[in-house]
């Protein structure tokens, strides 16, 4: 069976890339962990290698899905279409996409988790369903145990939006309303516990306001009712929110990241408008049920690798906000086993519970 085990190894910094600082201390929780190298086992309860490569050789042979935990229209439905249409290229067969909304992506990944280990079913896995949900409400899934990694597909820095309803023009100028107006105005997510609540819910402890949390099945949903004035302020993928930015139905005032984006030159990130250490960033990769044969792994990340690598997919993803990476499973196994403990940890030390 392959899942995430683990082996000291002071030689190999783990995670340096993904540590962000989330709360006071998280990173430094890291630090204490010290240094691992991250390796894959094959159990024996998955059988002789020459059935596994009779697997590999064989698969696929029918259409394949990638489950999403999110509603369409959002960050992660749309890495997932990108990456399905060119997979089905690849492999001959078709990739389908396939949206199983609602726990903030616990009943995706539990139903992922509970799949045939045949390389049938996939999922487009997010960093908080895999890092954070699992320490704020009860789940039946393991991140750890209950899946393999294939590639992450690329992560990206969160944005901060806020409506036409409110009249200011940057960061400084929001917070300044709404602290003139304590528990008028709501923000929105896209469910709790997700990075854009915890991003958002930790600036708006950060800056001193008082406003109200709404959560919604996903980007789209939530996107909606900032343009409808419903909710004022968002944290969401410049994917989300770049169409109705350029059209000037939104403003984006913080990118949360420690440089601008690319996307974005003229955003300046939230250290430059006056909150200094405020950095938040996520990642998109494909995940397998656990016992999934380490054949049909080694088969399949490569050309996920490739296809992430194809000058196209960069332009799509780089539309989104989205870094391409195409990691090795091994380099994604690194990065889950260090987001578990940063991410996880700071939800825990925020001691946030689901609403």
């Amino acid at each position: 069976m392959l899942n995430l085990l683990s082996v000291l190894s002071p030689s190999v910094p783990v995670g340096t890339r993904f540590c962000r600082p989330f709360i006071m201390g998280a990173c430094a929780l890291w630090a204490c962990l010290g240094s691992y190298e991250l390796i894959f086992a094959q159990s024996s309860a998955v059988g002789s290698a020459g059935v596994g490569a009779q697997t590999a050789l064989n698969w696929p042979q029918k259409q394949i899905k990638i489950i999403v935990p999110f509603a369409a229209g959002g960050n992660t439905d749309g890495i997932s279409r990108v990456i399905a249409e060119r997979m089905s290229h690849a492999l001959d067969q078709p990739v389908i996409v396939e949206n199983k909304a609602g726990a903030n992506g616990a009943i995706a990944a539990e139903f992922v988790s509970k799949a045939p280990a045949d390389g049938y079913t996939l999922m487009m896995a997010a960093m908080p369903v895999m890092a954070i949900l699992p320490f704020i409400t009860k789940t039946s899934y393991d991140p750890k145990k209950d899946f393999v990694p294939i590639s992450i597909i690329g992560s990206n820095p969160f944005v901060m939006a806020i409506s036409k309803s409110v009249p200011a023009n940057n960061l400084k100028e929001f917070v300044t309303f709404i602290k003139n107006n304590p528990g008028k105005y709501n923000y929105a997510s896209g469910g709790s516990g997700s990075v854009s609540h915890l991003s958002a819910a930790l600036f708006v402890k950060r800056a001193g306001l008082d406003m109200t949390h709404v959560s919604y099945k996903g980007g789209g949903p939530a996107v909606a009712d900032l343009l409808g004035g419903q909710v004022q302020m968002y944290f969401g993928n410049f994917s989300e929110l770049a169409a109705q930015a350029s059209g000037g139905h939104i403003t984006i005032v913080g990118v949360s990241s420690e440089q601008r984006a690319r996307q974005l030159p003229n955003v300046p990130t939230f250290s430059e408008s006056g909150f200094p250490g405020f950095r938040t960033e996520t990642w998109n990769g494909l995940v397998a049920p656990a016992q999934t044969p380490a054949s049909i792994i080694n088969k399949l990340a490569p050309i996920i690798k490739e296809i992430v690598a194809q000058p196209e997919t960069q332009a799509r993803l780089n539309q989104m906000g989205v870094d391409p990476m195409g990691s090795t499973p091994s380099q994604f196994a690194e990065v889950l086993f260090s987001d578990i403990s940063t991410w996880g940890e700071a939800a825990k030390a925020s001691n946030l519970k689901i609403e």
